[in-house]
């Protein structure tokens, strides 16, 4: 743990720092500055708080923070577009299978398991692949921090599962049209 402490080099200046209770700060910066003109300092008195520098160190974080979750929000459309678009079509290549599952006595959720297994098992390898590269990236980025956690394997399975249910809802969409679509409807001109 970090101790309090100030440690400064300036050769050419004077810094005095006055830790403040929150009460009529602009009477105390004053007094502050009738005080440093008193004993005649040549350079004039430049004031900053120290929350307000801290705020500045912060900014870079949160713009940071803002610009991840936008860019992550517009991943997560895309990918749920290119797997709307793909089930879509590989339901449309096996329209006719489908319906002769379904002539056969295949149910629904058998139907869309079908259609969707072959999805969730590639998710699944994306997140299996990620993972390792995501908590790499994690570990670095929080190495810039005196105080920071570490990362748990339940943030990686969270993120898994959601990607995993994302993409079964995008999926099953075009999955459970085919499987309620009418069977007679694409078997009757074979």
């Amino acid at each position: 743990q970090i101790e309090p402490v100030a440690l400064t080099l300036d050769l050419d200046g004077t810094r005095l720092a006055i830790k403040l209770k929150g009460e009529r700060p602009q009477e105390v910066m004053q007094y502050a500055e009738s005080l440093w003109n008193r004993f005649g300092v040549s350079e004039p008195m430049h004031t900053s708080f120290l929350d307000e520098n801290f705020e500045k160190l912060l900014q870079k974080e949160r713009i940071l923070s803002k610009a991840v979750l936008i860019f992550t929000i517009l991943a997560v459309l895309i990918s749920c577009l290119g797997l709307y678009g793909l089930s879509a079509y590989m339901t449309e290549q096996r329209t006719k299978e489908v319906s002769i599952r379904k002539v056969l006595g295949a149910t629904v959720s058998g139907v869309v398991t079908l259609l969707s297994r072959d999805f969730l098992k590639l998710v699944l390898l994306a997140n299996l692949t990620a993972w390792p590269v995501a908590w790499y990236a994690a570990n670095r980025w929080l190495q810039n921090f005196a105080y920071r956690i570490d990362i748990s394997w339940w943030v990686f399975a969270l993120a898994g599962t959601l990607a995993l249910l994302i993409a079964l809802l995008t999926v099953s969409t075009q999955a459970i049209k085919a499987a309620l679509a009418n069977p007679v409807e694409s078997l009757r001109y074979e």
